[in-house]
This record gives structure tokens, C-alpha cells and sequence, in this order.
């Protein structure tokens, strides 16, 4: 049996949750899926998934396993298709979704010169801060900023992101400003409302009690909140307080005096810009030719003016945890 055809079969049983439903997409008979993942389990000597009558979960070892294959089958498709595109031309429709915010900026710009490259893709952008089901909804891929969910998606890193507190000259002037992350419980802060992101808080690197660091998630209030991030943006601008923002979102007011940034001898660690995308035995052409030219723009610092994310290792993998 086919060493290449278990490995598919497995994916499509973990990531579709049944023996019927990854049979179904393939064509063939339950059986044989149940006989594929028998004889893989049989020659790794590992249990990957329990079956009983009503569900199918993942074993420790299964849920290992599941992320390097997902790994291996893109690159193998991505290969495949390196080498057999040659003079073929991209086409068809890419559907892109991206958070309203990040998109307007550091998506939108790039998505003419794209089609000016690829004359023969069309393109539709959805800006939206609502988590998108990629492969619910029909995209192709989603650009995505902070850490990821659990999913069955793939993802690739394209970009850091680093985040900074920041406060108007004249706000420090009348109220001060914080020395230490616990000081800010006394300064108006500006957050996010809890039916948006941040859900964890902001995040500081403070000095831990075995004299090394570590990241610590903290809560800050204040007399306003949102659920919009560009709101608090302009509040912050205003002098309404002290907000805890993306680099790539006040950098220019940084560099214009507009905005100061405090606390950052206590920033912690960055997470993440990523892309994400359904598994898929082929991945099409135009969302290859996407994720190229998106990790072909973000690498160069100028695109971000020269400060914003160093970057970031091309790195596949499954979505990690929220």
C-alpha cells in the first residue's frame, strides 16, 4: 500500500473528524480508509486515533504526528507545483480576508500590484475583525495578526509583531507616566472591550523570582473602552490615555512626536503576522503565487518604514493554541 496514500488518508480522517466523511470527499469506501490508517498505524507501531461509534479524537502521539504531515503535504504540493507550473500562468479568483485594521494598511496596498503582476487572477478582499471560517466561508487564505487558534488550518509566519505602550506628550506631562507595568493601574489606559481581541490582556516581560523573566498578562481600565481598535487609536491621539498598540499601527506618530512610548524596557516577546489557509492535497497556483508575494513584501524593511518587524522565519505549520 501506498506510504504517501496513509498519510493523506490520516490527515483527512483527523482534520474531517470521520471515517464516512474523508471517504465521501475521496470517493471511495469507508473500508479503505479504515484499512489505510490500520496498515499506518501498524507500521509507525502507534496508536493515532481512537475510534468509537459516534467520534474519532486524535491520541498524543496522533496529534503530533497529524501537524508534521499537514507540514510534509504542502511542501510536497508547493514542490510539485514549483516544478510543474513552468510556463503556466496564474489564474482564477483568490478570496483574501484580513483584520479591518492590519488590512487597510499592510493588505489593500498589495493587492493591485498583485494583480498587476498576475493580470489573469481576480481578487476579492474581505476586511473584517470577526474571525473568518477560512474554510467554512470559501477563502483562500486569511492574513492574520497575535496568536492562533486551534484549527486544522495551515499557517505560514510572514512578519513579527511587536506591540508598545504609547501616550501623547501633553497626557505625560499632566498625569506622568508609568515606570513599571504595575503602575499602570493608576493611569487611564485605553482597552480593548472584552467582545474583542486582547482577550488575555497586555503583555509585559518583567524580571521573575529566579532572577530570570518572564511574560506576564495584565488587565488595565480606564473611564473608556472599545471594541474597535482604530477608535482607540484616535483617543490615544486625543490625550484620553495610555493604549497598548501594534508597532505597525503608531509608528509614524512615534517618529512625528505625535505619540511616546513607554514601558519598553518591559516589552515582551512578539507574536505573530501569519497567513492561513485550508490544507489542501494541491494548493492552487494564484494562493502560492499570494503567499509568496506576501512574504516577499513583508521581508523587506522598508515596507514598514524601517522599524517595524524584523523578518520573520518561513516556517508551515498547524494553528497553534488561542
Amino acid at each position: 500500500m501506498d506510504r504517501l496514500k496513509q498519510l493523506e488518508s490520516f490527515v483527512a480522517i483527523a482534520t474531517r473528524g470521520s471515517l464516512t466523511a474523508a471517504a465521501k470527499a475521496e470517493g471511495v469506501a469507508p473500508a479503505i480508509m479504515g484499512r489505510r490508517l490500520d496498515a499506518l498505524e501498524e507500521r509507525l507501531g502507534v496508536k493515532l486515533l481512537l475510534r468509537t461509534t459516534r467520534r474519532i479524537t486524535l491520541t498524543h502521539e496522533g496529534s503530533a504526528f497529524l501537524e508534521d504531515c499537514q507540514r510534509m503535504l504542502v511542501e510536497l504540493a508547493n514542490a510539485e507545483a514549483s516544478v510543474s507550473a513552468g510556463g503556466i500562468k496564474a489564474s482564477g479568483h483568490l478570496r483574501v480576508t484580513a483584520p479591518a485594521g492590519f488590512g487597510r494598511r499592510h493588505v489593500a496596498p498589495l493587492v493591485p500590484r498583485f494583480h498587476q503582476l498576475h493580470p489573469e487572477v481576480t481578487i476579492s478582499l474581505n476586511l473584517s475583525d470577526r474571525v473568518i471560517d477560512v474554510a467554512g466561508e470559501n477563502y483562500d487564505c486569511a492574513v492574520r495578526v497575535g496568536d492562533l487558534p486551534d484549527s486544522s488550518l495551515v499557517s505560514v509566519r510572514l512578519a513579527d509583531n511587536r506591540r508598545r505602550c504609547v501616550a501623547t506628550p501633553e497626557f505625560i506631562r499632566r498625569h506622568g507616566a508609568p515606570r513599571h507595568p504595575g503602575e499602570l493601574s493608576r493611569f487611564a489606559c485605553l482597552s480593548l472591550s472584552s467582545d474583542a481581541s486582547q482577550t488575555r490582556g497586555w503583555a509585559f516581560r518583567v524580571p521573575s523570582v529566579d532572577g530570570e523573566s518572564e511574560v506576564i498578562h495584565l488587565k488595565p481600565t480606564g473611564p473608556l473602552d472599545c471594541s474597535d481598535g482604530q477608535v482607540l487609536h484616535d483617543w490615544c491621539l486625543a490625550g484620553h490615555g495610555i493604549a497598548w498598540r501594534s508597532t505597525w499601527e503608531v509608528e509614524a506618530e512615534i517618529d512625528a512626536g505625535l505619540l511616546v512610548p513607554l514601558l519598553d524596557d518591559f516589552a515582551a516577546p512578539p507574536n505573530g503576522i501569519y497567513a492561513v489557509f485550508p490544507q489542501r492535497k494541491h494548493l492552487p497556483l494564484r494562493v502560492r503565487l499570494w503567499l509568496d508575494f506576501l512574504k516577499a513584501q513583508y521581508a523587506r524593511p522598508e515596507f514598514w518604514g524601517g522599524t517595524i518587524a524584523a523578518p520573520a522565519t518561513s516556517t508551515t505549520s498547524t494553528e497553534k493554541a488561542r
